[in-house]
């Protein structure tokens, strides 16, 4: 069902422009059109003097590569496969669709603030995880690798013969269909897994041999969280804590987003706003919730802040091809990264969640980690240059899409050392990897208010439960823009059935917690809320088979269940 014989070809690059490159291996010269939608690209010839120099520039960036290009591919054909599924995060369809005629599936992690739809681009996590699926049979592709990856597909009919040794010119023709999978890397080993089912639930065991299950979670996380950037202080949060009880919706968490900090300074409070934040807490406390804030791995540049004398004196950041600190703009003005990819700055990071550390903080407080692609406005793509350079010399391009699931492990080991050992953290994280699943809960990123987003987040969560990730939900109201009251309710109706459940928007919209929209309405998303509350029983039973039988929590009938072909849909 599966073999993999690609051919080799060595080719030079003659020319190359702003959209096309000329490839060339004489007697053949091949000229390819290919587009960059964010930068301007270019490509400088290498020199003589210094072979193995090779560069790029994307706008005023240059990408100095001193081992030259460095690619990897492989490329797969899954004979009798027709549907194949997986390599989230994409705003597409769950079953992955032809890239013969268009682009490849990108998985490169990037801060897309409002992402478009039905669009291969690489958003905010990757795993780099196909399966494929026919009628009887489920196989996998695990292509162990965090640089920039491209998967393009092929499904197409092919024409095989049977033969039989006693009449050989008698070989019977059949057209079946194959699936052909070309993945490629930007640098890094070929380390790639064959999974080998046959069943879906034998497909789930096998991969979380290799990457873990989904942790269980705390119950109060699988509830109801009102979120949006920002509650303004102490004052806003009692008055939308208060509006809950008084229109006899329940909920479980109040979020706080990057305006409740010092200027930016994660593991600080704003003084003014939020003079005591132990009293809020206990507040919440009172009434069994719980406080979520956010904390990125961008480091405000200030030498009176402890948390970034302590990195810089330490060696903690990521450091530039020159040496020093790298150094790039994000929400804090001027900011360092720290080098999460280096066990002892995890171990010092998972530290700053301490009680004595973490001043203000409580055991009812959890953590958000958010811009940890990672963001750096103003950098190529939004992100960190490929030849910054972390732990062991490893530049950036070998490791970006791990850069989060480090940062999420770090974040969900200093919770657990906070309550040694005795309760289960809570922490989602925007961008994440294979293997993400054992540290918390992932999101659908910066969303927008449209029904075109209500729609594409089914199969986006769906996609990712499938690759391990069952802790997942899409921000219930879109983040960006105001919802029409009807797109509001039918969000909070679907996010009721999904398995993280958070109202969130972004700091420039019309509040909407779910009282402001009429009376008929509030009824409406009450109701919603409350059939979440009722079947929280179900849920952390199901998210109990996930951890202990590697199990999706939302199942996808697509391959779950033996069913006619006629059922399987593209819409999905």
């Amino acid at each position: 069902d599966l073999d993999h014989d690609p051919p080799t070809s060595t080719s030079h690059v003659a020319g190359i422009t702003g959209t096309m490159i000329l490839l060339s291996q004489p007697p053949i010269h091949i000229c390819c059109n290919y587009k960059l939608s964010l930068l301007p690209f270019s490509y400088q010839q290498e020199n003589p003097e210094d072979p193995g120099l090779w560069e790029e520039k994307f706008g005023n960036f240059v990408d100095v590569k001193a081992n030259g290009p460095a690619s990897i591919g492989l490329d797969f054909s899954l004979h009798g496969f027709e549907h194949v599924y997986g390599i989230p995060q994409h705003a597409e369809s769950h079953q992955l669709q032809n890239t013969r005629d268009g682009d490849a599936y990108r998985l490169y992690n990037l801060d897309i603030y409002g992402y478009q739809i039905h669009d291969k681009m690489g958003i905010y996590g990757s795993v780099p995880y196909l399966l494929a699926h026919k009628l009887g049979r489920t196989i996998g592709i695990f292509w162990l690798n965090a640089s920039e990856t491209l998967v393009e597909i092929n499904t197409e009919p092919a024409v095989e013969y049977t033969l039989t040794q006693m009449n050989p010119a008698a070989a019977k023709q059949m057209v079946r269909p194959r699936t052909n999978v070309h993945w490629m890397s930007e640098s890094g080993i070929i380390d790639v897994f064959l999974l080998t089912g046959p069943t879906p639930s034998d497909i789930f065991k096998q991969y979380s041999y290799l990457t873990g299950t989904q942790a269980m979670p705390p119950l109060f996380s699988l509830g109801y969280h009102q979120c949006r950037w920002n509650y303004e202080d102490e004052q806003d949060v009692e008055a939308v804590d208060a509006g809950f009880d008084e229109h006899d919706i329940p909920y479980d968490v109040m979020w706080l987003d990057i305006e409740h900090t010092e200027g930016k300074r994660y593991f600080t409070w704003d003084k003014k706003k939020f003079p005591n934040p132990k009293r809020m807490q206990e507040l919440l406390r009172s009434k069994k919730r719980k406080l979520v804030v956010i904390s990125d791995p961008h480091i405000k540049v200030d030498p009176d802040y402890s948390v970034y004398a302590k990195a810089k004196e330490e060696g903690f950041f990521v450091r530039n091809k020159e040496g020093g600190d790298f150094e790039g703009v994000c929400w804090p003005g001027l900011s360092s990264y720290l080098d999460l990819t280096n066990p002892k700055v995890r171990e010092w990071y998972s530290g700053l969640f301490a009680f004595p550390a973490y001043q203000g903080s409580t055991d009812i407080l959890f953590i958000w980690n958010d811009m940890n692609e990672p963001s750096v406005f103003r950098g190529p793509e939004l992100t960190m240059q490929k030849n910054a350079i972390h732990h062991g010399n490893w530049e950036h391009r070998e490791l970006h899409n791990i850069y989060g699931f480090y940062q999420q492990m770090a974040t969900a080991e200093g919770l657990i050392q906070r309550s040694k050992g005795k309760e289960r953290p809570f922490v989602l994280s925007r961008s994440f990897f294979a293997g993400s699943q054992k540290y918390g809960a992932v999101w659908t990123g910066d969303n927008t208010a449209e029904w075109s987003y209500l729609k594409i987040s089914i199969p986006m969560l769906l996609t990712l439960n499938i690759t391990g990730i069952s802790f997942c939900g899409a921000d219930v109201g879109g983040f960006i823009g105001n919802p029409e009251a009807e797109l509001l309710v039918r969000w909070y109706q679907a996010g009721a059935y999904q398995p993280f459940f958070r109202g969130h928007a972004t700091m420039n919209t019309k509040r909407r917690e779910p009282w402001l929209f009429g009376e008929e309405n509030t009824r409406l998303i009450r109701e919603a809320i409350r059939e979440r509350y009722t079947l929280l029983p179900y849920f952390y039973s199901l998210f109990y088979y996930a951890h202990v039988a590697s199990e999706p929590l939302c199942e996808t009938i697509i391959i779950k269940k033996e069913y006619s072909l006629g059922a399987r849909g593209s819409h999905l």
